[in-house]
């Protein structure tokens, strides 16, 4: 197939804005390139793909970053910059439909507009639906995408597809990764690890609060978005308790993740999957994380880490003390089984052609 993948508005891919996006992107590249698809990447001024993506051309387009959904309150109206990305991105996607370059477009954005031109766009349009429920425009757009040609939607795992009206069982498809870029980690440091965009919705606020109680350290790996919740969570525990390592390539994070005895996932709203769950895991760290959303699907109690009660410090650190119960190497076993780059690409490849 000849495929145009369009990616997040939020950024530039390699920026960190895109969140879990980028490492969703960077996956289903290489992946659908190692199975023989032709692959073209749109994306916003400053992109820069893997290496594992160097067979795919990318596109890129300036703009004003689009506002996320995730901020804005569930009522919102939807919101574009008039030298917005997003707009950029889909007058390429429209010019495009017409000359027969493409068998398909894939799009990655959580965003109004190209969900509504679903029905309307001469070229077919797939949607990776990348987060859960949080805007009721969007929630209505994803329903009407579903009663005209469900088919046309896939989701990463069941307990995001829930938070949508949908007209039949969801696709899921999982996400995947390059396990070559993940070594296993046998020999961990009394060190546990929390990775994400350091923001409200995440729940850092508890990671710290389950370290503070076991009086360990806590590496916080990710872009800080809200400088200010960043200064309240490290006031609220004692000093050293935090240790921020900022946003780190894949290459570089899996070095320092690898060297935790944990992983703590802490967010405050259902995660559509959990991308650092998964990293985690491939380096061999067991996950201890809330019974919420993507993560309650991942993290398979006893096997790869600990579920716990959402909202409760106390019960992380409790489960933080039976980690040493967990195989490091049963948690990496996992991964290669269920979210490889290869199992997600073939997963991805079926969901488009029997859709086209």
């Amino acid at each position: 197939m000849r495929l145009l993948v369009v990616s997040t508005p939020l950024g530039p891919l390699g920026s960190g804005r895109g969140g879990g996006v980028e490492i969703t992107l960077n996956s289903l590249v290489s992946g659908l390139l190692d199975r023989g698809h032709q692959i073209t990447v749109l994306a916003a001024e400053g992109s820069s793909l893997g290496p594992s993506c160097t067979g795919a051309e990318l596109w890129m387009r300036p703009g004003r970053p689009q506002l996320s959904s995730q901020h804005a309150a569930r009522d919102a109206d939807v919101l574009m910059p008039a030298d917005g990305l997003l707009p950029q991105f889909w007058r390429v996607v429209l010019e495009q439909a017409g000359r027969g370059g493409f068998d398909a477009v894939l799009n990655l954005a959580y965003d109004w507009m190209p969900f509504w031109l679903t029905p309307t766009l001469e070229l077919p349009l797939f949607h990776l639906v990348s987060m859960g429920s949080v805007n009721a425009a969007m929630d209505g757009v994803i329903a009407e995408v579903a009663a005209w040609d469900q088919r046309r939607l896939a989701f990463h795992t069941a307990t995001q597809a829930a938070d949508f009206a949908l007209t039949a069982p969801p696709v899921v498809v999982g996400n995947g990764f390059d396990l070559t870029a993940y070594g296993l980690c046998l020999d961990p440091e009394p060190l546990l690890g929390w990775v994400g965009r350091v923001a409200p919705e995440k729940g850092l606020e508890d990671a710290a609060a389950a370290a503070s109680q076991l009086g360990r350290p806590l590496a916080i790996w990710g872009l800080v978005e809200d400088p200010a919740y960043a200064a309240a969570v490290e006031a609220s525990v004692p000093p050293g308790t935090l240790d921020w390592r900022g946003f780190l390539a894949t290459e570089q994070l899996q070095l320092q993740l690898g060297r935790c005895e944990a992983l703590l996932n802490t967010p405050k709203w259902n995660e559509a999957y959990g991308n650092v769950v998964v990293e985690a895991m491939a380096c061999g760290v067991p996950v201890v994380a809330y019974r919420r959303g993507g993560p309650a699907e991942l993290v398979q109690p006893g096997c790869n880490g600990w579920l716990v009660e959402p909202d409760n410090p106390k019960a992380l650190a409790e489960a933080v003390t039976r980690v040493d119960q967990i195989d490091r190497g049963q948690c990496r076993s996992w991964v290669e089984k269920e979210a490889s780059r290869a199992v997600f690409a073939e997963r991805l490849e079926r969901w488009i052609q029997q859709g086209l």
